[in-house]
């Protein structure tokens, strides 16, 4: 067992275990950080694929993404310790049994699989990085910033949707 096998085991059991947790957990909070855990794992996925640059990209959007649906989540919703909780032990074992029968096949059909073999990694030359760089301020410059300012309107429209909501009741 190598090294990398055993980085991309632990990796994807944190992937997929994160998304379990978060459709199963009832308080918002919890449901975030089972997302973080699932994004960050994500992102050390597409590290080992040799993707450095998508990796920090996905780390560094989500784990905004994430502190702003935090607060979004928290501020917007009606939090009542009362009902968290009820009634759903029955559904999370039925969730937990499905998921484990069907992570067994995927585990029985990947071993009985005859994958050929890889061709050897080409050596890098240039970073993805640096590539991905020159591509998008060079040729796609205009569509980037189209779309940050897309995305503000769009922030800014769902704090005045969320505030309009709030004043009303």
């Amino acid at each position: 067992m190598t090294g990398e096998f055993a980085a991309f085991f632990i990796l994807s059991l944190l992937t997929i275990g994160g998304a379990v947790f978060m459709i199963s957990f009832t308080r918002v909070v919890h449901m975030v950080i089972s997302l973080g855990i699932t994004f960050i794992s994500i992102a050390g996925l597409f590290v080992l694929l040799g993707a450095d640059f998508i990796g920090v990209a996905q780390v560094l959007v989500y784990s905004g993404a994430i502190s702003i649906l935090m607060l979004f989540g928290i501020m917007l919703t009606k939090h009542d310790a009362s009902d968290e909780g009820t009634g759903r032990k029955w559904k999370n074992r039925f969730i937990l049994l499905f998921i484990v029968i069907v992570f067994a096949l995927l585990f029985w059909g990947i071993q009985r699989t005859a994958w050929p073999a890889s061709p050897p990694p080409a050596p890098a030359t240039v970073s993805n990085a640096h590539e991905i760089g020159l591509e998008v301020f060079t040729k796609y410059v205009i569509p980037f910033e189209l779309v940050s300012v897309l995305l503000l309107v769009a922030l800014i429209g769902a704090i005045i949707m969320a505030k309009k909501e709030e004043d009303n009741e």
